[in-house]
């Protein structure tokens, strides 16, 4: 019986361990007689559409692989050809993040970021609840432009050394130093504790090094490329940033904090950082992928429709990011650092404790480090500044753009000024004009090649800088959407699922975009966000024209609480870096996330039943959204 047993538990493992290929298998033949009983158009299209969903959703391939299902299941079911659908994977949206990539490349590549970073830090000061508030707006401010993921691993490393400060200081000055004591004149006793550092903090990562807990670690490689590593010695490998003198703590005990209150503080920073990441890239258009996929889609399928661009999507979601920083820091406060708003946001210099002043002292230390401001960091922040205006004043709406003084109308888009500066940083050398000094001064803080070094018109980025933060596989995903939107479109399914949805015509239109938005953040939390979105938007779209709601109404809201997947470490990149360092625990994520999911879908639902109503005219059902319906019925 014991021979038996071990046999059924071996075939189960080996099943197990090719769940995957299984699934691969397995989903294309047991769909299959959909468009072999129905060889119609529309059943062939949702054989595609099937099969696409299910393997972005349980990932049992690459997203990127799966999103070219479509490339070769299209053409062979005739439902597109197969010129028509390789036309789909390369948009307009695809040279805007490409544009902005350039940028962000130079951003890091400078350290611009973590100047921002630490400069908005030492305004707020090392009190819990100021620093906390400090690093969630600087980590919004950068997750505007940079995406979600490359955000928080700039920013997570520099909030750990801050951590790692509070920590091994507070083993080195016992429970008594965590009273407010007056500021001192001197220095005298930050000293004393700068003496006994090093000291407690190898006793500390000992203490760590004794117990062997490995775990999968998200981690950042040499390369730039992000991704899963098997097992680690209890300590997460250097990230982009490197903060010196700084090890990470894998297995964490409560009984490893000095206090109670420090681990609360630990947990509540990391969580803010990933929450004020999702937040930050719900601002711009180009902000995160989600954001991207519904622009090109909409604009695609309702050309007509000159409403969504930079500007008006940042009037729209600004004071949605605003409202959402507020709510979600009070929240983690609450939740982690209780109500004592007076205690932990006082700037009060005779409030601090000495391991507070010892954490500014470090966050000085670490920006002094940076020296004084670059010539390669002023040209980044120019163009920085630049692009944003352009876009800004490229069809304002409320004024004529600079689009008006251009003879050809509708010849010039936000990915035109993208690309036009993405390119021009390849052009611009790095080391200043005219300079008689060729000390590498130009380069401080980053490690460039030996022929950036000895060539005087090295340029701002190189090609190996924009590869490497290029995300080639949210361009196919991307792209897989499109191609997905298209046969749908074409073979007359989205009509078909509009039809369907005909009984949910007697809704008002906030309860169908609410019932929207409930369901694609519960989604979102199990699966991709950008395969989520790619999924729902063809549905919702249709839905929409069948109720003869403006598409709007439930596009952009759904588009936004798509994001909203922060429950869970699997719920996006963010969720997972921030886990892996081990201050929260699931259970945290998740108490703190549903709460941040709810302030998210209220607010969202506010602000398009409020001034989003206005700003896209949603209370009527528009011209354009007609002759697509007529268009589509033909």
């Amino acid at each position: 019986m014991r021979l038996e047993a071990a046999a059924r538990m071996d075939v189960f493992r080996k099943l197990w361990t090719a769940r995957k290929l299984i699934l691969v298998v397995f989903i294309p033949l047991s769909l299959l007689p959909l468009p072999l009983i129905h060889p119609t158009s529309e059943a062939c299209c949702a054989y595609v559409l099937m099969v696409t969903a299910v393997y972005w959703v349980s990932e049992a391939v690459p997203l990127g692989a799966a999103a070219l299902v479509p490339a070769f299941l299209y053409p062979l079911f005739g439902v597109l050809k197969s010129s028509e659908v390789a036309a789909e994977y390369c948009k307009d949206t695809t040279l805007l993040l490409m544009g902005v990539i350039c940028l962000a490349a130079s951003i890091e590549k400078w350290n611009l970021h973590k100047r921002i970073a630490l400069r908005m830090v030492m305004i707020a000061g090392a009190k819990p609840g100021m620093l906390v508030l400090g690093f969630m707006c600087c980590t919004v401010f950068l997750s505007m432009w940079l995406s979600n993921t490359s955000t928080t691993a700039m920013v997570m490393p520099i909030a750990e050394a801050v951590l790692q400060q509070l920590i091994c200081t507070g083993l080195a000055d016992g429970p008594a130093d965590s009273e407010t004591t007056e500021a001192p004149e001197e220095d005298s006793a930050v000293s004393d504790k700068e003496e006994n550092f090093d000291k407690n903090k190898l006793e500390l990562l000992y203490r760590n090094d004794s117990s062997d807990c490995p775990k999968q670690d998200f981690c950042t490689g040499e390369d730039g490329t992000n991704g899963f590593i098997g097992h680690t010695n209890g300590h997460l490998p250097q990230l982009t940033i490197e903060i010196p003198n700084v090890k990470r703590v894998k297995a964490r005990r409560d009984s490893q904090y000095p206090t109670k209150q420090d681990h609360m503080i630990c947990k509540c920073l990391s969580l803010s950082i990933t929450y004020a990441a999702t937040i930050g890239g719900l601002i711009t258009i180009t902000g995160t992928s989600t954001n991207l996929i519904f622009a090109e889609q909409f604009n695609t399928r309702y050309p007509g429709a000159k409403v969504i661009n930079f500007g008006t999507w940042f009037i729209f979601s600004f004071p949605i990011a605003i409202i959402m920083l507020v709510l979600t820091w009070l929240w983690l406060h609450f939740l982690f650092l209780g109500c004592n708003f007076r205690e932990t946001c006082s700037w009060s210099k005779k409030r601090k404790t000495r391991r507070e002043m010892l954490s500014e002292k470090r966050i000085q230390e670490e920006y002094a480090k940076l020296g004084p401001i670059s010539y390669p960091e002023v040209v980044t922040g120019v163009f920085f500044i630049l692009m944003t205006l352009l876009w800004f004043t490229r069809e304002p709406g409320f004024v004529p753009g600079w689009t008006s003084l251009f003879e050809k109308k509708g010849y010039r888009t936000d990915a035109t000024v993208s690309v036009l500066l993405g390119f021009l940083l390849f052009l611009i050398p790095a080391r200043r004009p005219f300079s008689s000094s060729s000390s590498s001064s130009s380069y401080r803080g980053t490690a460039p090649d030996d022929n950036s070094e000895s060539d005087p018109l090295a340029p701002m980025i190189t090609w190996k800088d924009f590869q490497r933060l290029m995300p080639w596989e949210i361009v196919i995903l991307v792209g897989g959407g499109y191609a997905l939107a298209a046969g749908c479109k074409v073979s007359g399914l989205s009509m078909w699922i509009g039809r369907q949805l005909e009984p949910m015509s007697g809704l008002p239109p906030w309860a169908v975009t609410l019932l929207a938005c409930l369901l694609v953040s519960a989604v979102t939390e199990f699966a991709s966000n950008p395969a989520t979105l790619t999924v729902f938007l063809p549905i919702l779209s249709a839905l929409s024209e069948t109720l003869r709601i403006n598409p709007l109404h439930t596009l952009i809201p759904s588009t936004m609480c798509v994001s909203f997947g922060v429950m869970l470490p699997v719920g996006n990149p963010p969720n997972a870096i921030v886990f892996s360092y081990g201050h929260v625990k699931i259970s945290d994520m998740v108490k703190a996330g549903f709460g941040v999911n709810l302030i998210g879908v209220a607010v969202v639902m506010l602000a398009i039943t409020t001034w989003g109503a206005p700003l896209f005219n949603l209370n009527e059902f528009p011209a354009w959204a007609v002759a697509r319906n007529v268009t589509g019925s033909l």
